[in-house]
């Protein structure tokens, strides 16, 4: 047995006792905060001094960093060296961290309590709080970015007042609370949906103790997020991911003053990073105009490229987020695995993480992910003449955090028994999902950014909810039930997309992508937690002019210029 093969063992059989699991998450991160998860600013600071622009711009723009979690290593790694090299432009940047007070964070993960009654009775901060502001202080300290919190932005009468609300309403009050038009509410509710990995929690015995300290920190976040931004005035406030709290409702309390939101996350594409402005990429994508990438030129080069690439996540050799490990390819073997009927046509269902598509996004067609696959199951079961089969999504138990409401189990709780027709790919099963696609007749998804590859090599896709595929002139939307069901009755297809669909297709994947996807120089994959690290010697690399993802990046915070990367500037 391998090293490897033993390290892995070791590791599930950890997890099987939840207290150990959780203590060693805990000491881990323990050991992250005190340095080696963050950037070394103070080896560079020593040598070049704080990051300073040499000559500032006439108009300098005040920039604020609020993700508020100093114990995230992956915003850690990424904003301090937005700062600086905002800084290095002539900005004014700030840092905006939580020093302990909020009851529950989106640092709050099912990985780093032994049960959610931990969390619920003794709050994050005996556990993680510990490990946050201080270590986040430090790192901003070291390049010289004047350090917010919380605490110093709410009144004691803030405090009680969050505290007696989060008590004495109900959970359902909670849940469609307003303060001032914000939707405090609905953001604390997908506080402790995300923390239960579970798109219902009504069952879970501590439930309504989650959502209201999930609630009581929504409300502090509004509060001090508030405060802070009337005080300084800020230009343009940026922040990681833009959902959950506290970072949904900072860009709430954003935009209500007045102050531009920038979002952003890693993307899939190694060294790159996704940014949008006013609101998560998760929603900005879906209503962004095709005129954005329709109309580009389209030399063979460029559609080359963006064709390896596809091909290339089929393994992820070029990717720092992936969910398969090693993907299964061949034909014969899918097809003994699933045990369906090679002479009649399939259809393939691609499923999201249950929690995760409610969260990320709004719902079309169905009210959400299970009503349309259930929806779907039925549908299938009057149709003998196809067959459905549905690829759990592997991110169920590969992803940040783990579902606990996988849909294998959901199934069981609505059939006794799936129709002869419909079959089940689970989230562990090595079945490559591309290899599986292609051997379908076409493909349904709820919300899966796959759409994009799949319409790129011409299989036809069916979208039953939001996806950033839909509404690009090259998939069959469904708007309801009902229009949902006469596409379907158009089954099977039978063919592939025209050779005009599929330009078209990969215009958009390449948009998608290689322009939408920014590439920075400066960042290196991590051999472990965080996935990728600050990897620079010297503020040289970090100046205007030198890394043109770079540039990209802090002209869209700092001027509102769009985030889309012009590779011809590149080359």
């Amino acid at each position: 047995m391998s090293i490897a093969s033993i390290r892995e063992t070791a590791l599930r059989l950890i997890r099987l006792v939840p207290s150990l699991d959780a203590r060693l998450r805990r000491l881990r991160r323990k050991v992250l905060a005190k340095g080696s998860g963050y950037p070394a600013w103070s080896t560079i600071v020593m040598a070049e001094g704080k990051p300073s622009a040499k000559v500032g711009p006439a108009e300098r723009r005040k920039v604020l960093i609020a993700t508020s979690i100093g114990s995230h290593l992956p915003a850690m790694q990424m904003e301090t060296t937005l700062a600086a090299a905002l800084a290095l432009r002539g900005a004014d940047v700030d840092a905006l961290l939580c020093d302990a007070v909020l009851p529950a964070c989106q640092m709050c993960e099912p990985r780093f309590f032994a049960k959610p009654a931990d969390l619920a009775r003794n709050g994050p901060q005996a556990t993680l709080c510990g490990d946050c502001f201080v270590p986040g202080k430090r790192v901003y300290g070291e390049l010289g970015i004047p350090v917010h919190s919380y605490s110093d932005n709410i009144t004691a009468d803030e405090f009680a007042t969050a505290r007696r609300l989060a008590s004495e309403l109900s959970v359902t009050a909670i849940e469609g609370f307003e303060l001032h038009g914000l939707q405090v509410g609905e953001h604390a509710k997908a506080g402790a949906l995300r923390f239960y990995a579970s798109a219902s929690i009504g069952h879970e015995p501590d439930a309504d103790a989650i959502i209201r300290r999930y609630f009581e920190a929504a409300l502090l976040t509004v509060y001090a997020a508030d405060r802070l931004m009337k005080r300084e005035q800020y230009d343009v406030a940026v922040f990681h991911h833009g959902i959950y709290v506290p970072q949904g409702l900072i860009g709430e309390v954003a935009r209500r003053n007045g102050v531009r939101v920038v979002n952003w996350n890693p993307a899939y594409r190694r060294n790159c990073f996704l940014f949008s402005h006013h609101d998560t990429y998760h929603h900005t994508l879906m209503v962004e105009p095709v005129k954005t990438w329709e109309a580009m030129p389209w030399p063979e080069a460029r559609s080359d490229n963006i064709r390896r690439y596809l091909r290339s996540r089929w393994e992820g050799s070029n990717d720092w987020i992936r969910f398969h490990g090693d993907p299964v390819f061949g034909r014969e073997r899918i097809l003994d695995e699933i045990g369906c009927d090679p002479s009649k046509p399939i259809i393939a269902c691609l499923t999201n993480v249950m929690w995760d598509a409610q969260l990320h996004y709004p719902a079309n067609a169905f009210a959400d992910m299970l009503e349309w696959l259930l929806h779907t199951i039925r549908y299938f079961a009057a149709r003998p003449d196809i067959q459905l089969v549905i690829r759990v999504h592997p991110a169920e138990i590969t992803g940040t955090v783990p579902t606990r409401q996988p849909v294998v189990e959901v199934l069981k709780e609505h059939f006794d028994a799936l129709p002869a027709n419909v079959f089940v790919v689970p989230p562990e099963s090595d079945i490559s999902t591309y290899v599986l696609a292609e051997m379908s007749d076409s493909a349904i998804i709820y919300g899966t950014k796959t759409g994009v590859e799949l319409a790129a090599v011409g299989i036809p896709v069916i979208v039953a909810g939001e996806a950033w595929i839909r509404g690009k002139g090259l998939t069959c939307d469904a708007t309801s039930p009902d229009s949902y069901d006469d596409i379907l009755a158009q089954l099977p297809i039978g063919n592939r997309m025209d050779d005009a669909m599929i330009e078209r297709a990969l215009k958009y994947a390449h948009h998608f992508f290689f322009r939408r996807m920014i590439p920075v120089q400066c960042f290196e994959q991590g051999p472990g937690w965080p996935p990728f690290q600050f990897s620079g010697t010297s503020f040289a690399g970090l100046t205007a002019g030198v890394d043109v993802g770079l540039d990209c990046i802090c002209d869209g915070i700092l001027s509102g210029t769009p985030f889309v990367y012009d590779e011809a500037a590149h080359a």
